[in-house]
């Protein structure tokens, strides 16, 4: 599997470095909630998975909360796909966070050919 060591996820929801515990638990919850999703259904070679909520503060979209991540997704389930299907399979994946805790998704999915 891909990995996910981003400083993006321990700086919290503000990105500062000194953001709270909780701040921080929500952001590891979110990419872990995502993480398992998208595992479980498109069973990815590699995924890499960057919470950047902090690059968007004060955005009107963050506004509720829900934060913005970067996906990089390698999945032979993407053989064959055009880039439209293949978002659309991995949105499908994370289903209803995309109502309750994602506001935005930068995507990166690709076939193992692809690489």
């Amino acid at each position: 599997m891909g990995v996910f060591g981003s400083l993006h996820q321990r700086r919290g929801l503000d990105g500062n470095r000194g953001a709270s515990v909780q701040a921080g638990a929500a952001v590891s919850d979110r990419v872990a909630m995502i993480r398992e999703r998208l595992e479980s259904q498109l069973q990815p070679d590699e995924l890499e998975i960057v919470d950047e909520s902090h690059l968007h503060v004060g955005h009107p979209g963050a506004k509720d909360g829900r934060g913005h991540f970067r996906v990089r997704i390698v999945s032979d389930v993407f053989a064959g796909l055009p880039r439209l299907a293949r978002h659309r399979r991995v949105y499908a994946a994370v289903g209803e966070l995309m109502q309750t805790d994602i506001h935005a998704l930068n995507i990166e999915a690709l076939a193992k050919n692809d690489v």
